[in-house]
């Protein structure tokens, strides 16, 4: 599921977007000033920010050098044209202004998650000795291949991508859901052990455990 941040003061707009956005199966974080938002980036990363510049505290413009490597939709009133280019210059990644159809933003929000995706989807994931190339559809630990059927590479894939954290079975099987449409909550936990089993045979060691009522998460090495 994608985790969307909105940034905006405005309740009336914010309960808009969240409403909206929830109904189309993102999770969505708020709030509600430039301070808050950074307290909040300190400890998770959206997929993508939705970010007003007229905030209390920290404003918009202040706010947006201190994101790194998250996308960034300006949604806001002002219409400055050499506004909007120097806030597309300084990092965000599009700009909406308002009152703006919710469909268009919507569509802006697809496009670069789309794009996030495609990003993500073309980079190596490295965590301790592990590398995965989704491209190729490789895995090697330590320069030997480790062979792995598709279910077992989504699941150490969302795995490898949030190696902080433990990712809950529903969030497993609904972000693999359209690569791998057969995975249930029951044969989850066949999948999850026989990838543990592949993994641990290369050298011993144990990268994946389980965490009691919730799901699963890499070992910290």
């Amino acid at each position: 599921m994608r985790h969307i941040l909105i940034i905006d003061d405005d309740i009336y707009i914010g309960n808009m977007l969240e409403e909206v956005l929830s109904q189309l199966n993102y999770q969505i974080s708020r709030a509600y000033s430039g301070t808050e938002a950074l307290l909040l980036l300190s400890s998770s990363k959206p997929d993508l920010i939705l970010l007003d510049l007229m905030l209390p505290g920290l404003s918009g413009e202040e706010v947006l050098p201190k994101i790194k490597g998250i996308p960034v939709i300006i949604v806001s009133a002002k219409v400055d044209v050499d506004n909007k280019v120097d806030l597309l210059i300084g990092g965000a990644v599009d700009y909406i202004t308002k009152p703006f159809e919710i469909k268009e933003l919507i569509a802006r929000i697809t496009v670069q998650l789309r794009r996030l995706s495609t990003y993500n989807d073309s980079v190596c994931i490295v965590f301790d000795d592990i590398q995965m190339d989704p491209l190729l559809h490789d895995v090697t630990i330590s320069g030997n291949a480790v062979k792995l059927t598709r279910t077992e590479f989504a699941i150490l894939k969302i795995l490898m991508q949030n190696p902080t954290q433990v990712i809950s079975k529903s969030a497993i099987l609904d972000h693999i859901s359209i690569d791998t449409p057969d995975c249930t909550d029951t044969s989850l936990k066949i999948h999850v052990s026989n990838l543990r089993k592949k993994l641990r045979e290369v050298n011993g060691k144990e990268y994946i455990e389980a965490v009691w009522g919730i799901g699963f998460k890499l070992i910290t090495p």
